[in-house]
């Protein structure tokens, strides 16, 4: 009879608030021009109240290759 395996810890990576902010800050150590506003707001309606600093930073180089049609929203 084998003993039971303990449980594995999986190292989660910390989460940081999406606030406008922190999406500033990562455009600024990112990019060499500032995001807009309507940038920013794409930033953080696709992320939500949180996310990994990995997921911001995927998500503020992303959004100046877009099409402005997909980040702004119609009025």
């Amino acid at each position: 009879m084998t003993k039971p395996s303990k449980p594995v810890k999986v190292k989660s990576e910390p989460r940081v608030s999406v606030s406008e902010l922190n999406v500033r800050k990562a455009a600024t150590r990112l990019l060499s021009v500032k995001l807009v506003s309507t940038e920013i707001a794409y930033v953080q309606r696709a992320l939500g109240a949180s996310a990994t600093q990995e997921k911001l930073d995927e998500h503020v180089l992303a959004v100046r290759t877009m099409p402005w049609s997909a980040i702004a929203i119609p009025d």
